[in-house]
């Protein structure tokens, strides 16, 4: 359990020291908090403090980098700027943010499907992750469902942060617009 106090107090640390430097009011907006730990392959959700969800996810192949074209994961600060997907049924697949249909369970595809929900990011920190060529909303960064849910815990993705399909409902269901979400490696 020190091991998650000292998670969320890094996080704490990052949003002040951002919150310092930006006059930004991330962090007041909200008693929730989004940290994805990309060396561990995890998200957590605190909300006042404690862990009301904590699941493995898929980060990027190419691994860390906020440079438009580049596939990475982005790593920062970011909010969460839109939810996509509510009342969809589970394993609907996105094509430019609209649902399209199902897919076959049976016969799962190769490509990278964006499945179930989509949790856009935007990110916070101008010419980190806001902006100019590293801006996570334009480079349509999300933490979305995928039908490959047997790579979840292994760095897989173009980008975005894939989760089981059932997990991405549950967490849909609790983050709101405006929640802070730190990526980072350590």
């Amino acid at each position: 359990m020190s091991e998650i106090n000292t998670l969320l107090a890094k996080a704490k640390e990052i949003l002040r020291n951002h919150q310092n430097q930006h006059k930004s009011e991330i962090l007041e907006k909200t008693d929730k908090l989004l940290v994805i730990i990309i060396s561990k392959q995890k998200i957590f959700l605190f909300e006042k403090e404690n862990i009301c969800f904590e699941t493995y996810i898929s980060t990027s192949k190419y691994g860390i980098g906020n440079d438009d074209g580049s596939f990475k994961t982005p790593i920062g600060i970011h909010t969460v700027s839109e939810k996509i997907g509510e009342g969809q049924p589970k394993y609907t697949v996105f094509k430019a943010r609209q649902p399209t249909n199902k897919y076959d369970l049976e016969n799962i595809p190769d490509e990278d499907l964006i499945t179930t929900r989509i949790i856009w990011l935007c990110g916070a920190e101008p010419e980190v992750n806001l902006g100019g060529n590293v801006d996570t909303f334009s480079r349509y960064i999300y933490i979305h469902g995928t039908p490959h849910e047997k790579e979840i815990g292994t760095p897989v993705s173009h980008g975005c942060i894939r989760m089981k399909n059932e997990d991405i409902i549950n967490l849909f269901q609790q983050v709101d617009i405006g929640t802070p979400v730190i990526i980072i490696n350590d």
